[in-house]
């Protein structure tokens, strides 16, 4: 693949962090800096940084931008549902949001046997296991086969550098991770919040395989989404049209979301135990593309894509100083 001029411009102008030294309590995540403020608020930046296997890998043209423009979506769409921790957006990549106190436990549901990492439910059962997460799944199931029912699979938040780790409801209750109450009511919106999403990916001919959802409490004690929401980092998604056949013929389906990079690492390396390889340009292209395409297809909006000539960082800084003045002047 020849990378166009825009392309390889792209390419060269990708916002690889957003720190601004101007602000307080800056936090560098995998793919987002934060900061929070005195106020309750929480700056979030969202990076073109590429994570994958627990790695920070690269960095994908526009990536920032779409991911916060996908959550904001689906945000707005699921609001009646529960509330969320959104508060205003200043810039493409920028999110102001009520800092919450966030729940130890990333909730995932799951309507597919599928997956690559070893947390996925695919990964456990083709190793033998009949009981992941807690739930039944009886034998001759077969990879990106639909579930016999909706699944969810929580996780504990690993620390910095480490794994996230399976765990059941029940552990999640039984070790005071949650009460029973709290599991009960962040349960429910999960399944609520996948439902509408499954929906409406269904409506533009795509399939919501699975998502991660993250809570927190706010001060009035509400149970409140964060962080990102049924955006391709967080969520799988399958074209509809092909996914039949596709799964007839043994082949991955057709997906738009960050398992095109995880299966293409898997293809050169085991990424659990060998150095994961630089991923050439035009992969980071292609994994660009699928990204916009996937905000196209679930919101119907076109991708403007920003003013390559004015750096990203730039462009931030300046709305941020205009945001909050009193740090910037």
């Amino acid at each position: 693949m020849t990378l166009s001029p825009e392309d390889a411009k792209s390419l060269a102008t990708v916002l690889n962090d957003g720190e601004f030294s101007e602000l307080p309590n800056f936090q560098r995540g995998k793919v987002r800096d934060s900061y929070d403020l005195a106020d309750g608020r929480r700056i979030m930046i969202a990076t073109d940084r590429q994570s994958a296997f627990d790695q920070v890998l690269a960095a994908v043209p526009y990536k920032g931008h779409v991911l916060t423009q996908i959550a904001r979506f689906w945000f707005n769409q699921t609001a009646d549902i529960c509330p969320n921790h959104v508060l205003s957006y200043p810039d493409p990549n920028v999110v102001i949001g009520k800092r919450l106190d966030m729940l130890p436990i990333e909730m995932v549901v799951r309507d597919y046997l599928t997956g690559s990492t070893e947390t996925s439910i695919w990964t456990m059962y083709a190793k033998g296991e009949r009981n992941p997460y807690g739930h039944f799944l009886p034998d001759g199931l077969s990879k990106n086969q639909k579930l016999p029912e909706t699944l969810i699979t929580p996780t504990t938040k690993g620390s910095a550098g480490d794994h996230d780790y399976p765990i059941t409801a029940q552990e999640i209750v039984d070790q005071g991770i949650l009460s029973q109450e709290d599991w009960d009511e962040v349960a429910e919106k999960s399944l609520a919040v996948f439902a509408r999403g499954r929906q409406i990916a269904a409506e533009n001919g795509l399939i919501l395989v699975d998502t991660k959802f993250e809570f927190g409490r706010d001060e009035e004690g509400r149970m409140i989404l964060a962080d990102e929401i049924l955006t391709p980092d967080s969520s799988r998604y399958w074209l509809n049209a092909t996914y039949a056949q596709r799964l007839e013929q043994g082949k991955e389906p057709e997906s738009l979301d960050k398992e095109f990079l995880r299966l293409w690492i898997a293809s050169c390396c085991d990424p659990y135990n060998d150095p994961i390889p630089v991923i050439p340009e035009d992969v980071l292209i292609t994994f660009s593309r699928k990204y916009i395409q996937l905000f196209e297809t679930v919101t119907g909006q076109k991708f403007e894509k920003p003013d390559n000539d004015l750096p990203i960082k730039d462009r931030i800084r300046t709305a941020l100083s205009q945001e909050f003045p009193d740090f910037f002047n």
